[in-house]
């Protein structure tokens, strides 16, 4: 009985994101990072079991069929839970410093964001971006929280060029430092409509952009308090408020916290 328990809590703690089809039966190669954190982190071998996903075929229980210095090759099994489609709303953010980046990325998968766009402002102190490091910040946020997909990164863009491309039927959250009113009281009245939620760069938006985003039929402009927030913190406040309002965090299933 005791062997069961630890071989269940193995399959449950690690939890692997790959690039390969899942089936019953699929041989799934891994590259050299993913095996030395197998072999020398967890100190798996051949035989053990954990969680794998790849963002289209669902989660899949596998075994380590061969285990060698660089490289491990698993083996699906079985199905543990079938694909769902994200249901969270698109972030618009404005890149700041790697690390907060990466916290804001992090933060954002586990509260249910379905993809991540970047947007260069007047303000923006970041030009540039990196997107596979973004992405891998997603992927292993995606592995710890339980997600079945990576959201997916868009190539950073001007904001005007995003809004002038934008679909009308999807509605803006314009995080809005200025003021307005509550989030929580305008999503709570708001109608039913996907949804994107827009956070400003470290020193805020333009008065111009401002009018711009504010211009637009689609865009709701909010205040979330009567503190000045770091983007990432405002990320994070305006992400658990409209999940708490219109997202799964008024679901009564618990997940499993790490």
């Amino acid at each position: 009985m005791a062997a069961m328990k630890n071989q269940a809590e193995t399959v449950r703690r690690v939890r692997l994101y790959v690039d390969a089809p899942l089936a019953a039966g699929a041989e799934v190669a891994l590259d050299g990072a993913k095996t030395h954190y197998l072999a020398n982190v967890m100190r798996f071998k051949a035989g053990d079991r954990l969680a794998i996903f790849n963002g289209r075929d669902g989660e899949w229980r596998a075994s380590i069929a061969e285990m060698r210095r660089n490289t491990c090759t698993l083996v699906a099994e079985i199905e543990t839970r079938p694909q769902q489609a994200a249901a969270g709303p698109l972030l618009l953010f404005a890149p700041i410093k790697p690390t907060r980046t990466a916290l804001l990325i992090e933060k954002a998968c586990e509260l249910g964001v379905s993809e991540f766009q970047p947007v260069s402002t007047q303000h923006s102190q970041v030009k540039r971006i990196k997107l596979e490091r973004y992405r891998a910040h997603a992927i292993e946020a995606a592995e710890q929280c339980g997600r079945l997909e990576v959201p997916p990164i868009r190539p950073l863009t001007p904001l005007a060029e995003v809004l002038n491309d934008w679909q009308p039927a999807r509605r803006l959250l314009f995080c809005d430092e200025t003021g307005g009113p509550p989030a929580l009281d305008a999503l709570a009245a708001a109608p039913p409509a996907p949804w994107a939620i827009l956070v400003g760069p470290e020193g805020g938006f333009s008065p111009p952009e401002r009018e711009l985003i504010k211009s637009r039929p689609f865009s709701l402009a909010v205040s979330l308090g009567p503190r000045t927030l770091r983007s990432e913190t405002a990320a994070i406040a305006a992400l658990s408020l409209w999940q708490a309002t219109l997202g799964d965090l008024r679901d009564g299933d618990s997940d499993t916290i790490s």
